[in-house]
């Protein structure tokens, strides 16, 4: 998000109309706006994706490209239809008026100044409401709510759900200071998202020292399987090598286990209008957390299930741990072991 700074904007004028552009932008720039100028809708098109501007002051009655034509390309732009706009034009007709409003723009000129001032205003909120999501949403979900907007509820897809928890953390904390802890375990997330999102994947949840992450949704992911497995054989070797950093600095190692599961499962917004979370549900989400607390017991890392384990390319090693009892499931699962290749 670009700042403001105490008012000032850059603004775009656009109209066919030498003597217009001239007088508008000495107007604007007495209010101590910069502005930069366009004959066109063509060229203004080019403009905004070249560079960014707070406001588009837009003549509707242009040759080449007219002003309707400008708003509709940018309406269908995901960019372009967050930059407010002032008709400067004007029309005669209700029906203009309606066209230019559910085009997206703001008004028409009447009181200039103030209607400069009140779409800045707007465009800087929408722009922090939009650095917030991005601060605290992954990127795939926040070009998710801005394509298809927020809506609580779900819809059935295919993708690969991980669930990574550190062993024996509470005895790790007990040993070092609180300010400690929270240092360790930024340093760890950062590890861990970095080969995640590296592989297509979006940590959607956090909980203490245990996360979990999706790989094909809210954005479909081609070979999630391969990707979520691919992800958890570097996110094992980055912590190998951090490891070294904590023993230089005599530090206890840290382990971590990993499950992965595959298959059809549940993703939306779950929560309230005021407060929602994007997350998946149903048994392929249960396996990989079951899968994840069976590490412990199976002294591997990695594990996975069969949907996971078909989808691997051949380069991939794993070794078949039978059908293994998971808590919560009538029946016993087939199991893999990720090998980790330890030999670099």
């Amino acid at each position: 998000m670009r700042n403001q700074d105490a008012g000032r904007a850059r603004l775009l004028v656009v109209d066919d109309n030498k003597v217009n552009r001239l007088l508008l932008t000495r107007n604007l720039e007495l209010q101590g706006h910069q502005v930069a100028t366009a004959e066109n809708g063509r060229v203004a098109l080019d403009m905004l994706r070249a560079e960014p501007f707070d406001l588009l002051l837009l003549d509707i009655e242009m040759p080449e490209m007219n002003g309707f034509q400008v708003l509709e390309q940018m309406s269908r732009d995901l960019q372009l239809r967050e930059v407010p706009v002032i008709v400067t034009s004007s029309l005669e007709g209700l029906d203009n008026v309606v066209r230019c409003i559910e085009l997206g723009a703001e008004d028409y000129p009447i009181l200039l100044k103030a209607r400069i001032g009140a779409s800045l205003e707007k465009k800087r909120l929408r722009d922090r409401q939009k650095e917030l999501v991005r601060r605290f949403a992954t990127p795939e979900v926040a070009q998710d709510l801005q394509q298809s907007g927020f809506a609580l509820g779900g819809k059935r897809v295919d993708a690969s759900v991980m669930f990574c928890d550190i062993r024996n953390f509470t005895p790790l904390v007990d040993a070092q200071s609180p300010e400690d802890t929270i240092e360790l375990l930024n340093a760890y997330y950062t590890l861990m998202f970095d080969a995640i999102s590296r592989h297509g994947g979006i940590v959607n949840l956090i909980i203490g020292d245990g996360l979990m992450a999706i790989f094909g949704a809210p954005v479909p992911l081609p070979s999630h399987s391969d990707r979520a497995v691919r992800a958890a054989l570097e996110m094992c070797e980055m912590l190998e090598l951090f490891n070294i950093e904590r023993t230089a600095a005599q530090k206890p190692a840290i382990r971590i286990g990993i499950g992965i599961a595959s298959g059809e499962m549940v993703a939306g917004y779950t929560g309230t209008n005021e407060r929602a979370t994007y997350t998946c549900i149903g048994d392929t989400v249960i396996l990989a957390a079951r899968l994840e607390a069976h590490t412990k017991m199976a002294g591997h890392p990695v594990l996975i299930d069969a949907a996971t384990r078909e989808a691997l390319r051949n380069d991939i090693r794993v070794e078949a741990l039978g059908a293994v009892p998971i808590r919560g499931k009538t029946q016993s699962v087939e199991t893999f072991a990720v090998v980790l290749d330890r030999s670099e």
